[in-house]
């Protein structure tokens, strides 16, 4: 079983993204997938500062604590200004501090994201897979998921309403998973 950290850009209590992200979990377990999510929360990550490497502030040594131990990660992001929400970002930059000693390194990842326009969140992934790369983790590349959100889509239970879109979403998870043990050589 893959245990997978899962990161919401963004920090909105009503957050559509994180509405898909916790789908997502229901819908692992439904379908008893060998999927153990764990929802990480960026939330409470100062703004990162190299000044504040010399007393680690207690949520930053927690958080590379986890990313370590995970197996795999998961970004569900929305697009702000056309590119990632900053305390994704945020997140990210901590999490690759200091140089020798990258949380994210040779981690398998992916990356989907709702938005109510159109495109969904099509150039925030562009940017988002960008970094990871230069972070060194192992970025899944196909299937790229940009959901245009509409409230039909979940139901009051927080599920994935749609058959398609579920269905869409299941073939989306497993192959996650599939890239998730053709890459774990490098992430032992």
């Amino acid at each position: 079983m893959a245990n997978i950290s899962l990161i919401v850009g963004s920090l909105r209590r009503e957050s559509i993204n994180l509405k898909i992200a916790k789908a997502l979990i229901k819908l692992a377990q439904q379908e008893n997938l060998p999927h153990q999510f764990n929802l990480v929360d960026i939330a409470n990550l100062p703004l990162y500062n190299e000044d504040l490497w010399e007393d680690i502030p207690e949520a930053v040594s927690q958080f590379k604590i986890t990313i370590k131990n995970t197996d795999a990660l998961l970004f569900v992001t929305p697009e702000y200004n056309r590119s990632v929400p900053s305390p994704l970002k945020n997140a990210l930059d901590w999490g690759s501090r200091p140089s020798d000693d990258n949380s994210w390194k040779h981690k398998p990842a992916a990356m989907l994201g709702a938005s109510p326009g159109q495109i969904g969140t099509a150039v925030a992934q562009s940017h988002l897979r960008s970094i990871l790369l230069t972070l060194n983790t192992r970025v899944m590349g196909q299937p790229e998921i940009y959901l245009k959100f509409e409230e039909s889509m979940l139901n009051d239970n927080n599920e994935i309403a749609s058959e398609r879109t579920r269905q869409f979403l299941l073939k989306f998870l497993n192959k996650f998973n599939e890239w998730i043990d053709d890459v774990k050589p490098l992430n032992a």
